[in-house]
C-alpha cells in the first residue's frame, strides 16, 4: 500500500495540557536557504523545518552547486556562493508539493546566466503560475510555461532583467517576493505595489543579510548592486502550524497550552485578532525579537467562541489559517461569515470546497460562496474525510476530532509531513488523540 494512502484517526478528547515547541516556519526556512545559498560566506541556521517542502528548496541548490549540511535538529550550514554563484543545474528541479519553492525560485532564477526548469508534483502541477510568468516578463525574463499557465516552467538565462514598479493584482507575498528576487538581478530599481498587506519575510530577511529594502506605506523597492552577507538565522516556530494548536485548545473543554518561540509577524498574525474576535482566551508572553522577526510564547485556554464576521482586511494576514479557523467557526455558537478569500480556492487544494465537503460530512450546516463560506456552529458527527492530499485540511479535521460525536477517519494524509512532520506526535502529547494508519 502506498504512502498516499495514510490515514488519521481522530477520537474525541476533553483536556489539553502541556507546553509545545511546533514546527519551524515554512516560509522562512526557504528563504533560509535561498539568501543564504546567494551569500557572502557560511550562514548558520536553527530552527529550520525538516519537512518535504523546504527540504525541495534545499535540494535544488545543492543540485546548482551549493554545500549545505544535512539539518540535524533544525540545525543547519550554508556556505554561500554569493549572487553570481549559482551554477547549472543537471536537471530539472522537483520542487514537491512546494508553491513557495517554484513561485520563489522562477524570479531568482530569472536573472542567472543559465537556462532551468522546474517541475512539481501532481498538485503542484494544477496550480498557476502566469501570476509570477507575467511580471518578470515585463522585467525582461522570459518564462514559458505549460497551458493554462501551470508548471512545468523552462526559465531562459541570459536575460537582460530592468526594474519596474508592478502594482499587485492580488494580495501574494509568493508574487511580491518572485519580483523583489529578481530584482536583485534587474538594471535599476524594482519596486511592487501591494493591493493589502502581505508577509514580509522576504524583506526583514533580505535586511538581516545586509541588502537594503525600503517600505513605503504599500510600496516595497530594492536595487540590484548590493550583496548578501552570511548571518546566523534562528527561524521561529510557524504560525500557522500553531494554528492548529490555538484552535484545538479553543474548543477542548479543558485546556490549558503554552506554544513556544511562535513568529508573530504582524503580516501573518490575523489568525490571533480572528480567534480574539470569537472570544478566545489566547495571551501572547514574552514577546521579543529574534532575527529580525517578532516572536512570542502564545497561551490558550478553553473558551466558548462565537461566530462572527472575519473583517476583510484580516484575510491576507491569515491565508493560510482557514481551514483551522473553520473548525473553529464548526464550533461556535452562532454563524461565522468569510468574505474576500477567493485566494483559497488555488492552494493545494480548493480549501474553500474541501473544506465544505468534510463539514458537510460530519453534519455541519454551511453555505459556500464564490469568495468564501458561512458556516453555522453545531455538533459534529464523525465521519470519513477526503483531504485531496492538502496537509492543512488533514490537520484541521484532525482538531475536529476534539470535539467530535464519533472518531474522524482522514484520508490521503501523507502532505503533512510537507510542513508538520511531527504533527500526530506533539498533538497526542499535548492530550489530542490521533492514530495513523496505512490500511
Amino acid at each position: 500500500m502506498s504512502s498516499s494512502d495514510l490515514k488519521f484517526i481522530s477520537r474525541p478528547t476533553s483536556t489539553l495540557k502541556g507546553t509545545a515547541r511546533v514546527a519551524g516556519d515554512k516560509s522562512i526556512s526557504h528563504r533560509s536557504i535561498m539568501l543564504g545559498s546567494l551569500a557572502e560566506g557560511t550562514t548558520k541556521v536553527s530552527g529550520f523545518l525538516e519537512g518535504e517542502d523546504a527540504l525541495s528548496t534545499l535540494a535544488a541548490f545543492r543540485a546548482m552547486g551549493v554545500e549545505i549540511t544535512d539539518p540535524v535538529n533544525g540545525q543547519l550550514e550554508i556556505k554561500g556562493v554569493g549572487l553570481n554563484g549559482l551554477k547549472q543545474p543537471d536537471a530539472p528541479l522537483d520542487m514537491g508539493n512546494s508553491g513557495t519553492s517554484m513561485r520563489l525560485l522562477t524570479g531568482l532564477l530569472s536573472g542567472q546566466k543559465f537556462d532551468s526548469s522546474l517541475i512539481g508534483d501532481e498538485s503542484l502541477s494544477k496550480r498557476p503560475m502566469s501570476r509570477v510568468a507575467a511580471p518578470l516578463s515585463l522585467m525582461g525574463g522570459q518564462i514559458n510555461t505549460a497551458s493554462e499557465g501551470r508548471p512545468p516552467l523552462q526559465i531562459k538565462g541570459g536575460k537582460y532583467l530592468v526594474g519596474i514598479e508592478y502594482p499587485m493584482p492580488m494580495a501574494s507575498a509568493q508574487v511580491k517576493s518572485c519580483i523583489l528576487l529578481a530584482g536583485l538581478y534587474a538594471e535599476g530599481e524594482t519596486a511592487v505595489i501591494e493591493p493589502a498587506p502581505t508577509r514580509d519575510h522576504t524583506e526583514r530577511m533580505l535586511r538581516a543579510f545586509g541588502y537594503e529594502v525600503k517600505t513605503e506605506d504599500a510600496r516595497i523597492s530594492l536595487r540590484s548592486g548590493g550583496k548578501l552577507i552570511a548571518c546566523e538565522l534562528d527561524i521561529p516556530a510557524d504560525i500557522s502550524s500553531a494554528t492548529f494548536f490555538m484552535v484545538a485548545a479553543c474548543i477542548a473543554e479543558d485546556a490549558d497550552l503554552l506554544l513556544e518561540h511562535v513568529g508573530v509577524n504582524p503580516t501573518r498574525d490575523g489568525v490571533i485578532t480572528i480567534l480574539k474576535l470569537m472570544g478566545a482566551d489566547l495571551v501572547l508572553e514574552n514577546e521579543r525579537m529574534v532575527g529580525g522577526e517578532p516572536v512570542a510564547d502564545i497561551r490558550v485556554r478553553s473558551s466558548k467562541l462565537k461566530g462572527i464576521q472575519i473583517p476583510e482586511d484580516q484575510v491576507p494576514l491569515a491565508i493560510d489559517e482557514f481551514p483551522a479557523l473553520f473548525i473553529a467557526a464548526a464550533c461556535a455558537e452562532g454563524t461565522t461569515v468569510l468574505t474576500g478569500a477567493e485566494e483559497l480556492r488555488v492552494k493545494e487544494s480548493d480549501r474553500i470546497q474541501v473544506m465544505a465537503d468534510g463539514l458537510k460530512v460530519l453534519g455541519i450546516k454551511h453555505k459556500v460562496n464564490p469568495d468564501g463560506i458561512e458556516i453555522q456552529g453545531g455538533q459534529m458527527n464523525g465521519g470519513q474525510i477526503d483531504s485531496h492530499g492538502d496537509h492543512r485540511i488533514a490537520m484541521s479535521f484532525s482538531v475536529a476530532g476534539i470535539r467530535a460525536k464519533k472518531p474522524i477517519e482522514i484520508l490521503d494524509c501523507k502532505n503533512v509531513a510537507t510542513s508538520f512532520p511531527n504533527f500526530v506526535e506533539l498533538a497526542n502529547a499535548v492530550g489530542m488523540s490521533i492514530e495513523t494508519s496505512n490500511d
